[in-house]
Formats: C-alpha cells, sequence, structure tokens
C-alpha cells in the first residue's frame, strides 16, 4: 500500500519526522531488550513513499546501535515511548478518562496500551496525518482498546473548539500529552497551547511535555544525530526546529498552580538500565521532560 495519495500529510516537513519515529518505534519493538512495542509502527513506515525503504529491524540498520539516527536516537524515542507510556497509564489508573494527544502524529497509544474501561483518547493532528494514520489502521483491521477521537486541527490556531465539539469535557480531569512538539511551535503558538491546556485543565489534571531548553551550541548542531538523519532521511531537524526565543511553559504552569517536575532522558536511562547515555556537544543533552498536575 505504497502509493503518493496514502502517504498524504508525511510526506514533507514536520510530517516526516512522525514516520521517522514510527520506524524508531519498529525498530525499538523487535529489540531482545525493548522498553516499548507498536506492532502498527512497521505497517505506517512500509505505507509512505518517503519511507518505504527505512530499516524497521534491529539487523536492518547499518552499523546497529553505533548508527546515530536508528541506533542513537532511535533508543531515545523508545525510551521517550515508554516513559510516556507509564505517565499515560498512571494518570488513567489513578481515575482520569480523557486523555489528549497534542500533536499526535502517528501515535496509537488508543490501541496498544492497556487502558482503563471508560477511556477516551483524543488524537490532535492535522488532517493530511490523521487521513493517512486511518488509511493504514484501517487496512489492518486494528481495534483500538479506548474510545479513539481523531481531531483534525492546526495547532497554531484555536483548538479548542473542535476539541470540545469532539465530545471533550473540560470539567472532568486530563492526562495531556506533548510529546516531540513544542520544538516545532512558533512560540506565540506554544502559548495558545499553554493557556488552552491550562484553561481546560479541571483539578487532577496531569500534562507531559518535551521541551529543548536553551539555544544548542555550534558543536551540539554538528553532532551525528542531525547529520546522519539528515543523509539518511533526508530529514533537516535544525531546518524545522523554531529557534526564536522561547516561552517557558513551566513558569506559566507553576504561576497558575499546577506542580512541575523537571527531568532528562538520561534520568530514564539510569531507572530502565538502557537507553542513551550523554555525549560530548550532545543533542539529547538539551532535550528535557516536564511532567506537571493541577492542585
Amino acid at each position: 500500500m505504497t502509493t503518493a495519495e496514502s502517504g498524504a500529510g508525511v510526506e514533507e516537513g514536520v510530517g516526516l519526522t512522525a514516520l521517522m519515529v514510527a520506524a524508531a518505534r519498529a525498530i525499538e519493538t523487535h529489540r531482545a531488550d525493548s522498553l516499548a512495542g507498536d506492532p502498527y509502527a512497521e505497517h505506517f513506515v512500509r505505507a509512505a513513499a518517503a519511507s518505504a525503504a527505512w530499516p524497521t529491524r534491529p539487523a536492518d540498520v547499518p552499523d546497529g546501535d553505533e548508527n546515530p539516527l536508528w541506533g542513537r536516537l532511535g533508543r531515545y524515542f523508545g525510551l521517550r515511548t515508554r516513559v510516556f507510556d507509564d505517565f499515560l497509564l498512571r494518570s488513567a489508573r489513578s481515575g482520569v478518562r480523557q486523555v489528549v494527544l497534542l500533536g499526535a502524529g502517528l501515535d496509537t497509544r488508543a490501541l496498544r496500551l492497556d487502558w482503563p474501561p471508560g477511556q477516551t483518547v483524543y488524537e490532535l493532528d492535522r488532517e493530511g496525518v490523521l487521513a493517512f494514520k486511518h488509511e493504514v489502521l484501517d487496512h489492518v483491521a486494528a481495534t483500538p482498546r479506548a474510545a479513539r477521537r481523531p481531531v483534525p486541527v492546526d495547532l497554531c490556531d484555536d483548538w479548542s473548539g473542535p476539541l470540545l465539539s469532539a465530545g471533550f469535557d473540560p470539567s472532568l480531569p486530563t492526562a495531556w500529552l506533548a510529546e516531540g512538539l513544542l520544538l516545532y511551535l512558533p512560540p506565540e503558538a506554544e502559548r495558545r497551547l499553554i493557556d488552552t491546556v491550562a484553561d481546560l485543565s479541571a483539578p487532577g489534571s496531569t500534562f507531559a511535555y518535551e521541551v529543548k531548553q536553551g539555544m544548542e551550541s555550534p558543536q551540539i548542531r554538528a553532532h551525528p544525530i542531525y547529520t546522519a538523519t539528515h543523509h539518511q532521511t533526508g530529514i533537516d531537524l535544525l531546518a524545522l526546529f523554531n529557534t526564536s526565543p522561547r516561552p517557558d511553559p513551566a513558569t506559566t504552569l507553576t504561576t497558575r498552580g499546577w506542580s512541575t517536575t523537571h527531568t532528562t532522558p538520561f534520568t530514564f536511562t539510569h531507572h530502565h538500565g538502557r537507553g542513551p547515555t550523554p555525549h560530548p556537544h550532545d543533542p539529547l543533552s538539551t532535550n528535557h521532560w516536564i511532567f506537571t498536575t493541577t492542585p
């Protein structure tokens, strides 16, 4: 099912990063020491012309874990998937029945996680991305384990109306996730997104997101993670990142009464016993995972 039409929405720009993460999740799924399994990831990769030749198994990766993209960055994506899986499931098991995935991309958590009864997962992304996802999942007859509600929106615009129209209830606690999103948004859109999350969150809500903190040095920008990604996939991550001065979401949420915990990926590498470890001039050292909770 590799056609130009099937790849609409994911064949260029930031959309390609969704395919890159799907390939990394497919590789992670087949590792002997896998941290997260996604049986649908490989189907997305094979369905789009841009990614059809990318590796989806560890044995397909040139140089194995020494490959800066599919080894090192791929292990980062696998670890990130596991950490945010655990965050969402903890929220759900504490009684939160609404999950909102902001910039959902090719996320399949509505299908692959063991949700409690009555769970609803809202997937917000551009219409073309969600249409591609629907086509692939329909082709493999995938069955969600939660009520899955795709919401086609542009997160640079006002997206609260479409979310509410899809059935979202702001009087109930919500688990929000912005995974691999904020670093691509303009500062104004990021501010609106954080304010909207806060405005729509009832007591007991949680929010996890990923940020890059500070400007990366020339040495970091020259790291093999970036050059290998460009060479092996055509994706120029540095050109996609929005490098305008960033707001500080944690400060905004703290002033509104949220409690905030900052972590780095390496914290979870230590916890799980596998994942990326610090390198000199390391792009992953500027990545932070933030976990917040309403009063």
